[in-house]
Order: structure tokens, then sequence, then C-alpha cells
């Protein structure tokens, strides 16, 4: 994350592209979906926790599509794809048992 580069006087500064900014957007994504989880403000069957943990993985994912590493592109398309299973259960069940109208 984030570009070594040289300043000015030959020192070492930190510079963001695009793309590292939407992966830190990611991770942010992520952690907060699980302290959130924690703090038992969501839980786990509910559909936003799925879509938060799949943007938040499709961020990093686009992130490491310019700044590759192979174990974490790994990782991310598991949750990515692990995410989209729980929006799709979500989306089942919904369908399974519907609402009922009053």
């Amino acid at each position: 994350m984030g570009r070594r580069a040289e300043g000015a006087c030959g020192e070492a500064k930190m510079s963001f592209a695009w793309y590292d900014i939407l992966g830190t957007l990611g991770v942010g994504a992520i952690v907060l979906t699980y302290v959130l989880l924690q703090l038992e403000y969501l839980r786990s069957p509910q559909l936003i926790y799925s879509l938060l943990n799949a943007v938040g993985s499709a961020l990093i994912l686009v992130s490491l599509y310019f700044s590759f590493n192979f174990p974490s592109v790994i990782v991310e398309i598991f949750w990515l794809l692990i995410s989209l299973f729980g929006v799709g259960k979500y989306l089942v069940r919904g369908r399974a048992y519907p609402r009922e109208s009053s």
C-alpha cells in the first residue's frame, strides 16, 4: 500500500494512488463489519453483513489488481465468493419465506 517516493531533499515520503485509497476503504468496510458483528449491531444472517463484506473484498481486489500480491488475491477471492454466497442465501431464504402483508 502506498508508494515510496523521494522528496526534494531525498527524504522518503508515501504517496497514495486512487487504487490504494479504494483498497483502504475496502479494509475499513470489512473491519467495520466485523466490529459491528462483535458489538451485536449486525447479525451474520442479515443481508447488510454479506454486502459489506463483498464490497470491502471487491475494493481490496481492485487495489490488488494494480499492486499484485498472490496470497492476498486468493484470500480476497474466497472472501468475495463466500460473501456472495451469503447474499444468495439471504435472497433464496427471502423467497422461501415471503413476508405476510397485513
